[in-house]
């Protein structure tokens, strides 16, 4: 579920001087000064105090220009997701950890067989007071995998027979799955699987979820405007509105953020934290292991067809360094594994740590002295060329000679899953059952290491249709082992993700990955 922001420069949205002067575009961004935004911090602000209701918060994200929609089913950026979550809803969403959490399921039970789930709705209604069916849950299905399509959430909804499920009565789904899947409630969370009201199609005039903001205006590529849902099945927001505004690059985002113009900045980059952190201006706030950083290695060409360079290259990286240096110190170590602090994840493993010697005694006996490699990168992503100068430089005391090859952002990540040997590699949170089935089956269409092993498929589908969740976390902890031992998965940190809020913003939870239940959640904030 990696969602990769863009900046379009022929977006009309937020930019620095046109923002800050507003001037020309401010009537497209609505009025920027209403009564109950927020202004000055006060000694009452900076208190706290209990949560209070009222007020417009202004939340600045990139954008995608002028072809921005509201339909939750194309929702691709950063600001698609966190308009579509505060309009609509979905049956699972992403807990801190990456497990499914219920909404608007109240619960779920599979068959015996794995092959068959019950979706109990809990009530719910949209905001044209409909309530939430199982007939509006199995027509939003259908939509997003219909074949003409290409709607996001289609490939997850995949071992979803939706012929054969069926509506038991207006609050029960019967999904009938194409094979045993245990892990069939992070479909239900799956990236943009939003529920829809039966029939409808256009989202863009008079969007109608069962959201905790309800619809008032949106401008492509400018602004949208929400307001409280009072009838929210979770409890209505404290805000009165909403405001998203675009602002694709950053600057404009924090200088919006320090002159008053919004209360929230979305996805600042870590020398701006720095700067700003402990001022006392606005407040920084980090969500850890946002985002994995790391280098892919192909495991089915030479050299890296050999594991034991694979295993001198996990003994080269300098991981705390790599930190310091690529991410400004905005970020934890990696151990070659994919979600750290995620359900499943193999915390007890050893830290790996740089062991130049014991990499050089490997490369020469794969008989890979003196090796050469071309590790290709891209300014794609914050920290990329910054981490490949730093582990060229890491290589070279090992004896192994780094060439870096830049490609380009438009092609990069196309370019890099079947091409080159080496390359830099990042990822969005997303459960680990779904990393390893995405990337590291025989069959996976992103399998950018080339991973495959038809024992390693067979231990996958053991533990999609192991019931017990003890004894499939121990499955899992197999594979990882694997991995950490022979895998293609160089993961050397995970990044921070950083907001940016005015010293009067409460409520935004600082433990939530991006892309999972609490993150941009702004039913939850309010304003001091």
């Amino acid at each position: 579920m990696n969602v990769v922001p863009v900046s379009d420069p022929r977006s009309p949205g937020l930019r620095r001087r046109g923002f800050l002067a507003v001037a020309g575009g401010a009537a497209g961004l609505g009025a920027l000064a209403l009564a109950g935004c927020s202004g000055p911090a006060t000694d009452a602000a900076e208190a706290g105090g209990e949560p209070r209701r009222g007020g417009r918060l202004r939340a600045a994200f990139a954008g995608g220009g002028a072809s921005e929609t509201l339909d939750p089913h194309l929702a691709n950026l950063f600001a698609d997701a966190a308009r579509a979550k505060a309009l609509f809803d979905k049956l699972a969403d992403y807990g801190p950890d990456l497990s499914a959490r219920p909404r608007l399921a109240a619960g779920w039970e599979p068959a015996a067989g794995l092959d068959r789930w019950k979706v109990t709705l809990r009530e719910a209604v949209f905001h044209d007071d409909r309530p939430v069916t199982a007939e509006d849950v199995l027509y939003s299905y259908r939509r997003i995998t219909d074949p003409k399509k290409a709607f996001r959430a289609k490939a997850s909804l995949e071992p979803v027979d939706l012929a054969a499920s069926r509506a038991l009565d207006e609050r029960t789904v019967e999904f009938v799955l194409k094979r045993p899947t245990a892990e069939f409630p992070n479909v239900l969370a799956a990236f943009g699987a939003y529920i829809v009201p039966e029939g409808e199609q256009d989202f863009d005039g008079d969007p109608v979820g069962s959201g905790p903001f309800r619809f008032v205006s949106f401008a492509p590529g400018k602004s949208a405007v929400l307001r409280r849902n009072e009838d929210y099945w979770d409890g209505a927001p404290y805000l009165d509105e909403l405001e998203f505004i675009v602002a694709n690059e950053e600057s404009a985002r924090i200088h919006a953020l320090l002159g008053g113009q919004v209360e929230y900045a979305h996805e600042l980059n870590p020398t701006t934290a720095r700067a700003h952190e402990g001022t006392g201006q606005v407040q920084i706030i980090r969500l850890r292991n946002s985002a994995m950083q790391g280098f892919v290695m192909k495991t089915d060409r030479p050299p890296f067809d050999d594991k034991r360079v694979r295993e001198a290259f996990f003994l080269i990286a300098d991981r705390q360094e790599l930190v310091d240096g690529a991410l400004s110190g905005a970020g934890e170590i990696g151990n070659d594994l994919f979600g750290k602090g995620y359900e499943y994840y193999a915390a007890g493993l050893p830290q790996r740590k740089q062991d130049l010697d014991r990499a050089k005694a490997l490369l020469e006996q794969a008989g890979a002295e003196n090796l050469e490699v071309t590790l290709d990168t891209s300014p794609v992503a914050a920290g990329f060329t910054e981490a490949a100068a730093i582990f060229r430089d890491q290589a070279a005391e090992a004896g192994v000679t780094v060439t870096i090859r830049t490609g380009s952002k438009d092609s990069y990540w196309k370019d890099i899953l079947d091409s080159g040997t080496f390359a830099s590699y990042r990822s969005g949170a997303m459960p680990i059952e779904s990393h390893l089935s995405q990337r590291l089956l025989t069959g996976s269409t992103t399998n950018a290491t080339r991973w495959r092993h038809k024992d390693f498929d067979a231990l996958y589908q053991q533990a999609q249709s192991t019931r017990d969740p003890a004894e499939r976390a121990a499955i899992y902890e197999r594979m990882q082992r694997r991995l950490h031992a022979e895998g293609g998965f160089l993961i050397w940190g995970f990044a921070d993700w950083i907001l940016g809020t005015a010293k009067n913003v409460r409520g935004v939870e600082e433990k939530a990955p991006a892309n999972s239940l609490d993150w941009a959640r702004f039913d939850k904030v309010w304003l001091a």
